[in-house]
């Protein structure tokens, strides 16, 4: 899916990649079962939510993430997973809570194109 994005715009989620900690959608539910404290993030747009997501994952878009995930997640020792449809807006959100804080994000490779075959879903 790479391939359809613009030049620049994985220009700058392979400079957010150099930063960040990703885990592969594969390995997620032996992860969050692991460790029930961690929080799962859908950062799609919240049409792309409503028409389908992973169950428990709470919905905190791209666009509004950086405003709104102090106030809902204030621990910024909190182990957070983020997916988006691929792993690319995943990867910029990670990048961007790490600037302000955040110790334990994730940014989930493969994101909902893989995590909907591998885990169970809400729509």
């Amino acid at each position: 899916m790479a391939d359809t994005h613009p030049p620049a715009f994985l220009a700058l989620v392979d400079d957010a990649k150099t930063r960040i900690q990703e885990i592969h959608a594969r390995d997620l539910a032996a992860t969050l079962a692991a460790n029930p404290a961690a929080k799962l993030i859908d950062v799609r747009e919240e049409s792309e939510y409503a028409a389908g997501h992973v169950s428990n994952a709470e919905w905190l878009g791209k666009g509004v993430i950086e405003r709104d995930i102090e106030a809902r997640h204030p621990d910024k020792a909190e182990p957070l997973y983020l997916y988006c449809g691929g792993g690319f807006r995943s990867a910029l959100a990670a990048d961007n809570l790490q600037k302000m804080g955040y110790t334990q994000v994730w940014s989930i490779d493969g994101g909902w194109r893989s995590l909907k075959d591998l885990m169970p879903t809400t729509s």
